[in-house]
């Protein structure tokens, strides 16, 4: 089924159609969530609870734009939620808790992986600095890998609009790393 099929078959309230979602994205919304919290488990459970959210929003979903692009919103929204939720030593911990998870027989420097793992963590907490609209636009098209036309979809914003957005929060984006020391 296509997009386009999809899409007005999740706005008609049809459940298979929703079945199908489901098994077609839950490794985009899972990639997404992830990417925002950096967790395993939390990203396991922001996918679910995305995908509870999606299904009880299916009477106001309008169909407009890609399946994909509307769930990648309810992950981000529901990713930031959970990540403002969490202390910084918890978010610390948890880092590094996976960093060392990562570094067992088989995979690169452990040093390497710690200083990887950081700088992920500064990313993210960079990118959930970002004031709106530039949080959404940037977590939209790096973390859940929309094209720039499916960001605007999701966000019921034109093309040029996203655009200049993206352009402008990358901007202020690369400012706060670079004063943070990381390029």
């Amino acid at each position: 089924m296509d997009d386009l099929a999809l899409a007005a078959a999740l706005a008609a309230g049809d459940g298979e159609a929703f079945r199908l979602l489901v098994e077609r994205e839950t490794p985009n919304v899972f990639r997404t969530c992830y990417r925002i919290l950096g967790r395993v488990e939390d990203a396991e459970d922001a996918t679910q609870e995305t995908f509870v959210l999606a299904y009880r929003s299916l009477g106001s979903y309008r169909g407009d734009g890609p399946p994909g692009a509307w769930l990648a919103m309810i992950a981000t929204r529901e990713s930031w939620r959970r990540s403002s939720g969490r202390t910084r030593r918890e978010t610390r911990t948890a880092v590094l808790d996976d960093a060392l998870a990562a570094v067992l027989p088989g995979s690169g420097s452990p040093i390497g992986e710690i200083l990887d793992a950081e700088q992920r963590d500064v990313v993210r907490a960079a990118v959930a600095g970002l004031g709106e609209p530039y949080r959404s636009v940037v977590a939209l098209r790096f973390f859940g890998e929309l094209s720039v036309a499916e960001v605007a979809a999701a966000t019921g914003r034109p093309e040029g609009t996203v655009k200049a957005q993206l352009h402008r929060g990358l901007g202020k984006l690369r400012d706060v790393l670079a004063a943070g020391g990381l390029r």
